[in-house]
């Protein structure tokens, strides 16, 4: 399977990091996640993922979410989201004036029982009444489809079941749909294959993809999306991030890494490196461990170091 030679001029990218970051970390103190996220909204990012309004017994470290979301310093030029498990979390998000949603469902059964406690089918009905609910406010309703390359649990997953998914979430409203690698099992040609698929069984629908790193191949599967028309991209800053019903799921894609990348490839993202790589440092002071991030470590390929 050969792919298309051309490559887009630019992309957008959905910074994670406050979010699918720091889900799995010890919970940051609310002020750390407040200049976190004000770090980022001043590197030229256009999209961060804030909070997850999830219940706080199920993820403890996401428990101050209307605490983060009242203390950040908006940017105008950014566009503010938060994640959301089901109808009562999105009515927390769209109480405290969030406009922007994104919900989550696995295209493995085994999988949405772990992560939410309900059959996909009832996260589908359930989904139906968030995009409701938030197109009342005027807002909008992003649903990222989970395992959409494999789950943890049942090995690989029918390109068959994402597809129905994104039918029935798209014909209940939904404003665009994210495909979630949440362990890392998509290679290039998985990426191609699918995007394929649901580009021919859907129709021309918003794309976005969500990699992990989990394999190493998570820069790798963002040249596949490239190549295949993709322009939309979730990335964590440091690289951090994973799934705490995932076992083994390693963070997200660095989102300096891809910048770096795409920067040289000639792909515009509007994103200030240097900004990116403070913001970068700030996450790794603020759960006090090594993040994943080797640009982080090395920097870009413009750094020089003396001469031995």
């Amino acid at each position: 399977m050969s792919p298309p030679s051309s490559l887009p001029r630019a992309v957008s990218i959905c910074e994670v990091g406050p979010r699918d970051g720091l889900q799995d970390e010890a919970p940051v103190p609310t002020e750390g996640k407040i200049a976190l996220v004000d770090a980022l909204s001043a590197t030229g990012i256009s999209r961060i993922e804030v909070a997850s309004f999830v219940h706080p017994k199920a993820v403890p470290a996401m428990a101050d979410a209307e605490a983060v979301w009242a203390g950040i310093a908006r940017n105008p030029q950014v566009r503010y989201s938060a994640l959301v498990p089901n109808t009562r979390g999105a009515q927390r998000a769209l109480d405290v004036g969030i406009t922007e949603v994104n919900v989550v469902v696995s295209a493995s059964e085994t999988h949405n029982k772990a992560n939410v406690r309900r059959t996909v089918a009832e996260s589908l009905d359930d989904i139906a009444e968030i995009i409701e609910r938030v197109h009342e406010a005027r807002g909008r309703c992003r649903v990222t489809i989970s395992t959409a390359w494999g789950c943890p649990y049942e090995g690989e997953v029918p390109e068959s079941r994402v597809v129905d998914i994104a039918r029935r979430v798209i014909a209940d409203g939904a404003d665009g749909v994210s495909l979630g690698d949440t362990t890392g099992m998509a290679t290039p040609t998985r990426v191609w294959s699918l995007v394929r698929t649901l580009r021919e069984q859907v129709g021309d629908i918003s794309i976005n993809v969500h990699f992990h790193d989990t394999r190493g191949t998570g820069l790798a599967n963002v040249l596949a999306a490239l190549q295949i028309g993709v322009t939309d991209f979730d990335a964590s800053v440091g690289g951090l991030g994973g799934c705490p019903y995932a076992p083994g799921a390693a963070g997200n894609i660095a989102t300096e890494e891809l910048v770096a990348m795409l920067d040289d490839m000639g792909v515009a993202t509007g994103v200030d490196l240097d900004a990116l790589l403070r913001a970068a440092t700030l996450a790794e002071e603020l759960v006090g461990h090594r993040l994943p991030s080797r640009l982080l470590r090395i920097g870009p390929r413009t750094r020089r170091v003396p001469a031995p």
